[in-house]
């Protein structure tokens, strides 16, 4: 059915879609916003409203198949080959010593699902897991704060992006750190005995200075200044303040999506989208996969999740059937400058656009996206996911999966990622026994 036609920049993309659009606003001891661009939008308290027709209904778990075991047998064999067992953490990116915390989280995720899955035994998971945590115990924080931004795997040292030396560090990400946060409950919940441990290093952290009003806010570090930033957009802030809230944090303001939403038509379907626009805010725009899929993989969608996510998915349906190219596509590292994008349903006011941290636009470098295939397919099990995925057999690789498949002409996209195989490993979880998180 589906044609083939003819068809590093900040390594880890750790704002997820987030940049620092209030760059302009400098750490004082309170944080005023009421006469700038974010207190005036955030003045304007309607809501978007919710049509009332039924959202897709997740598929209820089921047996995998014996390619499907393969497939999580082939994602976890990218944290055997990236390992760094003298700091207990994993390489974001095959070659590049380096990692965020979303990275991290990932990775932790993805360990306690290969666990249940049984890809790995007891004694990997407690190998792993006590490596990771004592990794954490030795953490430098920014400013004695939170995490950085970025670390060097091999001695934790922080770094910028591109794992150049930053003694200062160069900020915390509030995402990050909820992601991150996200993994250490489901740790905590599935395997109880590393609970003391989980808690005594987040006693180190200020979680409150990541919570401001209501939403999540990082920090950048630049020519000796530290300035605070909002972070999040649409499915990515509310899945960071779900992260957030099981720690305590009041982060109900970015809970849902009401607030900063519109809905936009999108190949026939009305996709809710992003109002805070990039030209006002100084901040991309991107409406993806992933943060639905996340959400749906470790706690279960919430009944405006299901909405968000049903839509996001019958748009990308949408495209396929209309042009006759597959599409399913999110966030994801490619194997060429800018080496990361995000691969968007709508995005900086452009239907279906790849758009890379700085702003610009790349059509030329859409991918079908592998991890979210394999999230699809998990979430909804459709014909049209089994095509897709049928589709990316080719782009397993000794070392783990690859990013998935350039769109123009049907190349692999041979970024080799940890998140592309965490996901993978998420949503063959999911797929076989539900959320990860799950309160018995």
């Amino acid at each position: 059915m589906f044609q083939r036609t003819n068809q590093s920049e900040r390594f880890g993309g750790s704002n997820r879609g987030s940049f620092a659009f209030l760059a302009g606003l400098v750490v004082t001891a309170s944080i005023a916003v009421s006469q700038d661009d974010w207190g005036r939008f955030m003045q304007d308290t309607s809501l978007a409203k919710l049509p009332q027709n039924a959202a897709r209904t997740p598929v209820t778990a089921r047996d995998l198949s014996a390619k499907e075991w393969e497939a999580a047998a082939t994602a976890w064999a990218y944290f055997d080959a990236h390992f760094r067992a003298g700091t207990g953490f994993v390489d974001a990116i095959h070659d590049h010593p380096n990692a965020t915390l979303w990275d991290q989280g990932s990775y932790v995720l993805a360990l306690v699902a290969a666990h249940g899955l049984g890809v790995i035994d007891d004694a990997t998971l407690a190998y792993r897991s006590e490596a990771f945590l004592q990794g954490l115990e030795r953490l430098p924080l920014f400013e004695d704060t939170l995490p950085n931004k970025a670390y060097d795997t091999r001695d934790l040292r922080m770094v910028d992006y591109a794992n150049v030396p930053a003694p200062d560090g160069i900020g915390w990400s509030a995402l990050d750190v909820a992601r991150l946060l996200m993994a250490l409950r489901v740790l905590e919940v599935q395997h109880p005995q590393y609970g003391a441990q989980i808690r005594s290093i987040i006693a180190r952290w200020d979680l409150s200075a990541m919570a401001v009003e209501g939403r999540l806010w990082g920090t950048s570090r630049a020519n000796g200044h530290t300035r605070y930033h909002q972070e999040g957009r649409i499915g990515y802030e509310q899945y960071g303040a779900r992260a957030a809230a099981l720690w305590g944090l009041d982060v109900l303001a970015a809970s849902t999506a009401q607030p900063i939403m519109e809905w936009q038509r999108i190949s026939g379907v009305e996709v809710a989208v992003d109002r805070r626009r990039a030209k006002d805010f100084g901040a991309i725009t991107p409406v993806v996969s992933e943060p639905y899929l996340l959400q749906a993989f470790e706690m279960g969608l919430n009944a405006e999740g299901r909405l968000l996510a049903d839509r996001l998915y019958q748009a990308q349906e949408a495209r396929a059937r209309d042009s006759g190219v597959a599409t399913i596509v999110s966030e994801d590292h490619i194997d060429q400058a800018p080496h990361f994008l995000y691969n968007a349903v709508f995005g900086n006011g452009v239907d279906w656009a790849v758009v890379s941290e700085d702003g610009d636009l790349h059509p030329e470098l859409r991918t079908v996206s592998l991890k979210a295939s394999f999230g699809w397919d998990a979430l909804y099990d459709t014909d049209y996911t089994d095509e897709v995925l049928e589709g990316l057999q080719d782009a397993a690789s000794p070392h783990g999966w690859y990013a998935g498949r350039y769109e123009v002409d049907g190349r692999i996209n041979a970024a080799l990622t940890l998140n592309t195989n965490a996901v993978v490993l998420e949503a063959l979880y999911y797929k076989s026994k539900g959320p990860l998180l799950q309160i018995w």
